[in-house]
């Protein structure tokens, strides 16, 4: 260690090394947006089905709304404020905010006050003193600093970092966020789905007790066989063979919707929800290519990584370099307490240290080409998530165009099965058809019924996709 004499020296060297500093390795860019004009080969059609795409327009932070359920809002608002997973979410952006903080310490000079008393009895024999042996009290108070010189951008490149994974838990912070508000108009449009056939499946069972007391009456007449009150025996309890899965599968979603909204299955949320209940948004937004990077929170966290490893490359590197740090120790010390401030029982040493590393076995060389690979790698994961993000929107728009006609042919078939039905019934009456007639017409419309209520389920939750997709109003 270098010893300095003059503090205007030490002072003179400190603010030149740090005016001469500079951070190391690259100094991060944003990625350019994908240059791309729109998510399909071709064009976005306009309209489909009574919705309208409005290229251009920004998605709602409150999406959901687009719904027309205030209980679907009050659910999601309240799965918000109490849902568990978003509660971690912030703990851990909290948690990744005082890592910031904690790094840009090194910024400051580390202080550490000292003390210390000792009451000593020198040996006579190791002093080969005839003088009397006399115990005596020593006390040292002192104060030790010293700061490492950012010289090299580590510590500025280390906090530049640890701010890029601050900024990549609010990401996924934001991103639970969406993926909360997601599941609970999912489920809720599922519940709604489930109570739709179990609702269909029940009037069908409804309509062949009718049907079964009819064939009865007609059996007392002689005008029907016993098989035929077989036959149709058989059909209803087939329908209600159903039930039992459908309501098993709606009381699982009203499980899911109750721990999504933070509470134990016990105290079950109030809302129920029919697909009546729901309108299919007609106008939806569609971002602009360029502007989908700025929107998705799994986007920009995927950014924020490759911040973050963009910076360790320059940590890498001054790890490489020649490393100084200047010190200053201030004490006092005496033989009696009383004295340890008095004149003469001060002293001071400053000191300047640079240490630069010789050989390590090629360890700090390794250590910078894994942060060089690191980068890469996230480099590569920022381009697979956005590539996925455009997929995710190509994806819903494929799905909304095609559930706009099968919505559509879902519900002429099922007008047309009831119609169908009700002249397969009619005829059965003045024997015209057979019992096994009845029973087709019957199935037809209870499978036709269902493929409705699940085709307009799953228009609304692909408008969910789409809304999600699109970054969710973040």
């Amino acid at each position: 260690m270098r010893r300095i004499r003059s503090p205007a020296t030490l002072i003179a060297l400190g603010l030149s090394l740090s005016l001469a500093s500079c951070a190391v390795g690259p100094d991060f860019v944003s990625p350019a947006p994908p240059d791309v004009e729109r998510f399909t080969p071709e064009p976005t059609a306009s309209r489909g089905g009574g919705q309208l795409f409005r290229e251009g327009a920004e998605v709602s932070a409150r999406w959901w709304q687009a719904f027309g359920s205030k209980s679907l809002d009050d659910l999601v608002e309240e799965a918000l404020g109490r849902n568990p997973t978003l509660e971690a979410a912030d703990a851990a952006v909290r948690v990744a905010q005082s890592n910031a903080f904690a790094g840009s310490g090194a910024f400051f000079p580390q202080v550490s006050l000292g003390s210390n008393s000792s009451y000593n009895l020198v040996s006579g024999d190791a002093t080969n003193s005839t003088v009397l042996q006399t115990p005596y009290s020593y006390f040292t108070k002192q104060v030790q600093i010293s700061y490492t010189l950012d010289i090299w951008g580590a510590n500025a490149r280390n906090v530049e970092s640890l701010d890029a994974l601050r900024d990549q838990q609010i990401y996924r912070k934001q991103a639970a966020h969406l993926t909360v508000a997601a599941n609970v108009v999912k489920a809720a449009i599922e519940e709604a789905s489930l109570r739709g056939q179990i609702a269909a499946t029940r009037r069908v069972v409804a309509l062949e007790e009718e049907h079964l007391a009819l064939l009865q009456r007609q059996l007392n007449y002689g005008a029907a066989a016993n098989a035929d009150i077989l036959s149709q025996q058989t059909v209803i309890e087939q329908a209600r063979q159903t039930l039992p899965a459908l309501e098993s599968r709606l009381a699982q979603q009203r499980n899911l919707l109750t721990a999504l909204a933070g509470r134990y299955p016990s105290d079950e949320v109030d809302a129920t929800f029919a697909l009546a209940q729901f309108s299919a948004p007609r106008d939806l937004p569609l971002s602009l290519p360029s502007r989908l990077v700025a929107q998705r929170p799994d986007i920009k966290g995927a950014e924020a990584n490759l911040h973050s490893a963009s910076a360790l490359i320059g940590v890498a590197v001054a790890a490489r370099l020649p490393n100084v740090t200047l010190s200053a120790n201030g004490l006092t010390s005496a033989f009696q307490l009383a004295q340890l401030f008095q004149p003469g029982t001060f002293g001071y040493t400053l000191a300047g240290n640079i240490a630069q590393t010789a050989f390590d076995g090629m360890t700090l060389y390794n250590k910078q080409k894994a942060a060089e690979a690191s980068f890469d790698q996230a480099k590569a994961q920022y381009r697979d998530t956005v590539v996925k993000a455009f997929q995710n929107v190509a994806d819903a728009l494929r799905a909304l165009q095609s559930d706009a006609r099968s919505v559509q042919s879902a519900r002429v078939a099922e007008r047309t099965a009831k119609s169908y039905l009700e002249t397969v019934r009619l005829r059965l009456k003045f024997g015209f058809v057979s019992q096994l007639a009845v029973v087709d017409a019957q199935r037809a419309y209870l499978a036709a019924a269902n493929v409705r209520i699940q085709s307009e389920a799953q228009r609304l939750t692909d408008t969910v996709a789409l809304f999600v997709a699109l970054g969710g109003g973040w």
